[in-house]
């Protein structure tokens, strides 16, 4: 002990008695909260994954007393003003956290929430919000709980100080740099949060399975700090209530229906519906640009399996996805709802994390999820976990598959071993597969490369149909070998003569379309947008191909069409094959600040902030007429469009499981 800093020493110390502030205010929350029937056995995985929190914002702390303590005059014993210094920092920082774990004792005493961002916003109306405090809370006995609870601590911290300073040091030079390797380096370690390729998140929390369970194991610094980017994520209610005739209009949603009650609503089995009970698997494709693959004509034929999948089902071969980027379309598939978050993504944002899906109504049902490598990313875990009812997630460690890159293992592995586990069940079930491997780095593995054979193509072909590089191409073929392979193995099993296939891409790629669609798919980058979806089920599906606009929020409610059940439907999907379905699909570019939607022959988008609004056709390159049958059609999409993205903001906070 003698031959470790005095520095060092006194951070350790530090460290561990806000260590133990931090664990009493988590069981002091478990304690005056509602313990839904949880015992302490039942959390001992919401206490450990809190520790880690804990740690994460404790050791920010240690590091800034690490560094800056080492500098000779802020050194806490070598040097009277470092001691100075360091014992007002630290009662600052003792008062300062204790503020934050009164507020939000209150805070979830008044929401049932842990503090975040939001809290902000009460600023705003800083008289009514004070006045609301001082009616609801004993103000100044709290007041005075925390600040004899603060001279307490800072008591202890100068006894620390002290019992270390008399101590003596031992050490030599090497020693010192040693220690203070170690102490960084393990500091940096607990503010990772593990041993992975991506950090602990917030999102880890509500991978717990209950919202209790995600609060207790949060920290308000946890909480508070992730929310903080997201706390001008709003609506406008005014506007959203406005426009809910609009609504009402394209969603088959009885006219003058109460808001907002009326966005949810039950919808009762369909004529032509399966009586089987059919599995569903669903396959989130990543990156699957139409104009990329076979089914739209493309010369250098990069998807000839997929395209005869869907001649042989339910193909929409004009689908649209909200937006651009794998988060934001994983998001739109499971909820329904379009991902209007700027500039991040909403399934970053800790305050719309809860969100009902139409995967819960297929009760009887196994759910599962399969990615070939973490759901850490974008924190989805916690969206599919917190959201999913008894979701059983296979990620990039379930696998016997070795990782190939990035992404984790091939998709055609993570194809092979959904089939595997698919091929044990017992019961019906509802299952995702999302693929990664169309994406760079663009690995193929070495052992599919006998059977999968790369091909060349002349760079000016590549480039006139859709690709940058033949490494590219080839990887977009490569996942039509992996639909194939999967198909072939799912054939040998018993479930697949009642299985509901279920294909759409999880976003397009910008890229110059002109020789295979009009110019306006690129000039407005509905190439981003604009990818294939395929029913698919043989012996059940009558084959047809269906120009009708769709979008990826459809997918869900068209599926449930598909199974004779009642569901609920509270988001902005509809079922494609209900013959009272209007087409449309609303498009969000958070790059560029523009909404817009796709009806009928025209694209119209409009940018937030300029207001500057076009319509352009999708149907050929001629410019629209500036006459007054477009201006009308114009301004109907645009009364449309912004509908949709109002009410796409209330939903991403509105759209609560359970209705709460």
């Amino acid at each position: 002990m003698a031959k470790i800093p005095k520095l060092i020493r006194w951070i350790l110390w530090t460290g561990l008695i806000f260590l133990i502030l931090f664990t009493l205010m988590r069981l002091g929350l478990f304690i005056l909260s509602d313990q839904q029937s949880y015992g302490l056995t039942q959390l001992g995985g919401a206490f450990f994954l809190g520790l880690r929190y804990d740690l994460r914002m404790i050791s920010w702390l240690l590091v800034a007393m690490l560094v800056l303590g080492s500098i000779p005059v802020l050194h806490p014993f070598s040097s009277s003003r470092g001691k100075k210094f360091w014992m007002i920092t630290l009662g600052a920082v003792t008062l300062f956290v204790l503020f934050f774990f009164s507020v939000d004792f209150a805070h979830y005493a008044y929401l049932e929430q842990r503090l975040n961002a939001s809290v902000l916003n009460y600023l705003e109306d800083a008289r009514i919000s004070m006045g609301m405090v001082w009616q609801s809370y004993p103000i100044i006995r709290m007041v005075l709980g925390v600040l004899l609870f603060a001279a307490l601590l800072i008591w202890v911290l100068h006894r620390t100080h002290r019992k270390v300073g008399k101590q003596s040091f031992m050490g030599t030079r090497r020693s010192r740099i040693i220690s203070f390797a170690i102490c960084f380096l393990l500091c940096g370690f607990f503010i990772f949060g593990r041993f992975d390729q991506y950090p602990l998140r917030w999102s880890d929390a509500f991978a717990q399975g209950s919202d209790y369970k995600a609060y207790l194991a949060l920290n308000p610094f946890e909480s508070f700090f992730s929310t903080l980017k997201f706390r001008h994520s709003t609506y406008d209610e005014k506007k959203v209530k406005a426009f809910a005739p609009v609504i009402a209009e394209h969603f088959n949603i009885p006219p003058n229906a109460p808001f907002p009650a009326a966005f949810t609503r039950t919808v009762t089995p369909r004529p032509g519906a399966l009586t089987t009970q059919p599995n569903i698997v669903l396959v989130i494709c990543e990156s699957f640009s139409a104009y990329k693959s076979s089914m739209y004509g493309n010369p250098l034929n990069t998807t000839p399996f997929f395209d005869s999948l869907c001649r042989q089902g339910i193909f929409f071969d004009r689908c649209f996805t909200p937006t651009y980027g794998t988060a934001r379309g994983v998001w739109a598939t499971v909820t329904g709802t379009p991902d209007v978050e700027m500039p991040k993504t909403a399934s970053r944002n800790p305050a719309a994390v809860n969100q009902h899906t139409i995967i819960n109504d297929f009760t009887g049902y196994e759910k599962f999820y399969f990615l070939g490598g973490s759901t850490s990313w974008a924190n989805i875990r916690g969206v599919l976990t917190n959201n999913i009812d008894g979701l059983h997630l296979y990620e990039q460690e379930d696998y016997t598959a070795e990782k190939i890159d990035v992404w984790g293992i091939s998709d055609k592995n993570l194809f092979l071993e959904a089939n595997k586990v698919l091929a044990q069940q017992q019961k019906p079930f509802f299952a995702i597969i999302q693929t990664a491997d169309n994406h760079r780095p663009y690995t193929i593995p070495e052992e599919d490369l006998k059977e999968f054979k790369k091909i060349q193509a002349p760079a000016d072909s590549l480039a006139k149909y859709g690709f940058e590089s033949l490494a590219e191409m080839n990887a977009f073929r490569y996942t039509d070998f992996g639909y194939q392979k999967f198909m072939e193995a799912a054939r040998k099993e018993k479930y697949f003569n009642n299985t509901i296939f279920v294909f759409i891409g999880d976003h397009g790629i910008p890229g110059n379309a002109d020789a295979l669609f009009p110019k306006s798919w690129t000039a407005q980058r509905l190439t981003t947008m604009h990818v294939p979806l395929l029913f698919y089920a043989p012996g059940l599906l009558t084959p047809r191909r269906i120009n009708t606009i769709s979008s990826q929020t459809d997918v869900l409610p068209t599926i449930a069409g598909l199974c004779n059940m009642k569901y609920t439907n509270s988001t902005l999907g509809k079922d494609l094959l209900d013959s009272t379905t209007k087409g449309f699909a609303f498009i969000f570019d958070p790059d560029n600040s523009m909404t817009g939607v796709v009806k009928g022959d025209y694209l119209y988008r409009k940018q937030l902030v300029t207001k500057k609004a076009e319509l352009v056709s999708i149907i050929n390159n001629e410019p629209v007429p500036d006459d007054a049958e477009h201006a009308a059609i114009a301004h109907e999409m645009q009364v449309l469009t912004d509908a949709l993205y109002e009410t796409a903001k209330y939903m991403l906070l509105n759209n609560k499981k359970g209705g709460k």
